[in-house]
């Protein structure tokens, strides 16, 4: 009886998708994408030559790094910003004698290219009742450095902590009074830190930013916009016809329809970058294949399936090969493993949810979390992207657990309101005797850089899973299924319209 209750999912009356066939028919332009190519290879080697340059100061080098980071162009020259970054931290440099606005950039660039500086630099900025100095308060630019960097904090950096609230308020209340451009700048930063948000999005609005900036470098600016588009076009050559083919959205009408939003969150977990395509192809596959799977049912084996599900478990088997034939041409045919043993556990721990909620179980938060750090697909997504580099350990997978609350927070009244699998916050709300209000404002992404010597590469991916979280459900808002209130704008910018 159980088994014949969990073959139909509870109705979820899922909006269709917003974008039809518009990216089906895109059609790449090779002649303007070579066009931008010789542009930009122009305008590399001119930012290669200023990055060489050994006279250049630490605070011009330093203000440039941000800048190309934060255009979205930084991409292009890793090797010397590291280089220049490990060159400057091993000076142990003097921060006496600079004001808060470098001191706090620093500080953030610093700490995320994983260099531990020390926050005592900002010691200085403390009065003798150790408050930050009331004179900071009208310096706008540096509250709001000091700001972002107090994002990069780790446990127990009470200066950071504090300096979070103090630059919150001030900033808060200096809004009103600034002119335009910083103002933007202002309500921008306190609605998504910079540390928090996707660093594609980011860079698409910090280049709005940067050409009202009276300061601004042309040439800089020139080779974000076309670096922008090039990329833009790349990325809509991807994949999208596979979906059509696949035709899972006729066959399974009630599932949700979401391929550009999938794709969007691969091109925010494994980066923008044209040498990760393929990354992100397979993790957007994974991603669709894994709506379907959670708004249909659990799958063991296909002679237990009814007819109309068959097509789910005949995609998986083929998505799978698809991967095993690519990988197995670098002898790399074992990476699959790890994402088809994960795929497997997701679909025993969607069944256990379906369990619970058909015999009405409530199970203790623990038990639940157990679970949980399964179903949130943290694990399994982070398996799949790292398909192309290599396995993980489980130590790198525990700081996942928190994204399954995250997205139970968003999506809690509408589920509730479906009847829906339990959530952990039912759970938590019935064993500690609260109320959803109450529990909710958790930091998620502290310690990520120190407390692990794993690579950079798959501590960003994680990160970087994290960054997308926060961006499709703000404010508490589930973005997969109601993407027109959150996702929509972000798609717009980064897949539909170019920079003029």
């Amino acid at each position: 009886m159980l088994k014949r209750k969990l073959l139909v999912d509870p109705e979820a009356n899922f909006s269709p998708s917003l974008w039809g066939d518009q990216f089906m028919n895109y059609t790449f332009d090779t002649q303007e994408a070579e066009k931008y190519t010789k542009e930009i290879d122009v305008l590399k080697y001119e930012v290669m030559k200023s990055m060489l340059e050994t006279e250049m100061v630490q605070v011009e080098a330093m203000n440039l790094i941000d800048t190309l980071e934060r255009l979205g162009i930084s991409y292009h020259f890793e090797n010397e910003i590291e280089e220049k970054l490990q060159q400057f931290f091993n000076l142990n440099t003097n921060y006496e004698s600079y004001d808060l606005y470098t001191v706090a950039l620093h500080f953030r660039l610093f700490r995320q290219h994983g260099h531990h500086i020390s926050s005592e630099i900002f010691n200085k900025f403390l009065d003798g009742n150790g408050k930050f100095q009331e004179e900071l308060k009208s310096d706008v630019k540096g509250l709001l450095s000091l700001y972002e960097a107090s994002y990069l904090r780790i446990r127990g950096e009470n200066i950071l902590e504090e300096a979070l609230v103090f630059t919150t308020t001030n900033l808060k209340s200096m809004a009103p009074n600034l002119g335009s451009l910083l103002r933007n700048q202002v309500l921008h930063a306190l609605n998504q830190p910079l540390h928090l948000g996707n660093p594609r999005i980011e860079s698409r609005n910090f280049i709005s930013t940067y050409e009202e900036n009276e300061s601004k470098h042309e040439s800089l600016l020139k080779f974000a916009k076309l670096d922008y588009n090039l990329l833009q076009m790349l990325h809509k050559t991807s994949f999208l016809r596979w979906w059509k083919e696949l035709d899972l959205v006729n066959q399974l009408p009630y599932i949700r329809d979401r391929l550009v939003e999938c794709y969007l969150w691969a091109m925010g977990t494994i980066f923008h970058e044209p040498k990760y395509s393929r990354a992100r192809i397979m993790v957007a596959k994974t991603i669709i294949m894994t709506f379907a799977i959670d708004d249909t049912w659990d799958i063991n084996e296909i002679k237990h399936l009814p007819e109309y599900m068959k097509p789910i478990y005949k995609a998986l088997l083929e998505l799978y090969q698809e991967f095993h034939e690519e990988l197995s041409k670098e002898e790399r045919s074992y990476a699959t493993f790890y994402a088809i043993e994960s795929m497997k556990e997701l679909a025993r721990s969607y069944y256990v949810e379906a369990k619970w909620f058909i015999e009405g179980y409530m199970p203790p938060f623990a038990e639940y979390l157990d679970n949980a750090l399964i179903t949130c697909t943290y694990c399994y997504l982070a398996a799949t992207s790292l398909m192309v580099t290599k396995s993980s350990t489980k130590e790198q997978f525990e700081c996942l657990i928190i994204s399954r609350v995250i997205d139970d927070i968003a999506t809690y009244e509408v589920e509730k309101e479906r009847g829906q699998a339990v959530s952990g916050i039912e759970c938590y709300m019935k064993e500690n005797g609260v109320t959803k209000e109450e529990d909710t404002n958790e930091e998620f992404m502290k310690n990520l850089y120190y407390n692990s010597s794993d690579s950079r590469y798959v501590l960003k991916i994680i990160l970087n899973q994290g960054r997308m979280i926060e961006v499709t459900y703000k404010n508490f808002v589930d973005g997969y299924s109601e993407p027109e209130k959150v996702l929509k704008p972000h798609i717009l910018a980064l897949f539909v319209d170019p920079i003029n």
